[in-house]
């Protein structure tokens, strides 16, 4: 592979192009223009201007410096092939964007070969940024500059687990979410992808998502790993084509969860 892999620099400029489209039409009092698109499942899945105009401007930056590198979003779909592919979801949790709830992020992934390499969940309105730069995860906000580490040593009667929504449980019954919600500590919702980060900064232990498309994990799959988590479906495999998905803090918890969902 001959193809230029960018520094973490460039996903920090991808992400400051995209606030300029988001965080003005955040909380913006009805002046945003919000439409549906067809969904399995959900008689209401939003985009938005912000949506779309966000991964725009990604697109052109990423065009103009890296014109050989792929690109996959959720407005615009795939343009190019090759080995290098960018995966961008410029408004990750729309719903809580519309009802003004700072819980949404751009997620910005590299795949590498299909695999994911470098990633950024950005939080304009909280100032936070968490990524991945290849070889370790980090954060910069509000409370600092530092390195994400999931949390370890955590036994599963007293992990936290997290899932964006409990409405997709039962048109999922052949996981056992049940057996897994009785065997931790506690359970919560609505976190959308910031609880994902949130797991790489050793907040919460376990994320379980029952349907994703691949912009919606690839930025946050090298962020957790690097941070020494585990992602992958809930067969063990890969998580970059999406699907269900399971992210923990530690591969001991990982083993223990799988069993469970899947018994």
């Amino acid at each position: 592979m001959n193809q230029v892999i960018p520094d973490i620099a460039f996903l920090h400029e991808l992400a400051d192009a995209a606030d300029k489209q988001t965080l003005p039409r955040f909380r913006s009092r009805g002046s945003l223009h919000v439409s549906s698109k067809p969904k399995e499942g959900y008689r209401f899945d939003p985009v938005t201007d912000a949506d779309r105009e966000a991964e725009r401007v990604m697109r052109e930056l990423i065009t103009a410096r890296y014109p050989d590198h792929a690109i996959m979003g959720e407005e615009f779909g795939t343009t190019g092939s090759g080995p290098v592919r960018w995966v961008l979801d410029p408004v990750d949790g729309t719903r809580p964007f519309l009802c003004g709830l700072p819980v949404w992020g751009t997620l910005i992934g590299l795949t590498v070969e299909g695999r994911g390499h470098m990633g950024m969940m950005n939080q304009p309105f909280t100032g936070e940024r968490f990524w991945a730069d290849g070889q370790q995860a980090g954060y910069r906000g509000p409370l600092g500059t530092f390195q994400l580490q999931t949390r370890k040593g955590i036994s599963l009667d007293q992990a936290i687990l997290h899932t964006t929504s409990p409405e997709p449980v039962s048109r999922f019954p052949n996981v056992n979410f049940a057996a897994l919600e009785a065997s931790t500590l506690m359970i919560r919702y609505g976190g959308e992808c910031y609880a994902m980060a949130m797991l790489a900064a050793g907040q919460i232990d376990l994320c379980l998502e029952f349907s994703l498309q691949p912009y919606d994990i690839v930025a946050l799959v090298p962020i957790i790993e690097q941070a020494g988590g585990v992602v992958t479906t809930l067969s063990g495999n890969r998580p970059e084509a999406g699907g269900q998905i399971l992210a923990s803090g530690c591969p001991h918890l990982h083993e223990q969860a799988l069993r469970i969902l899947n018994s």
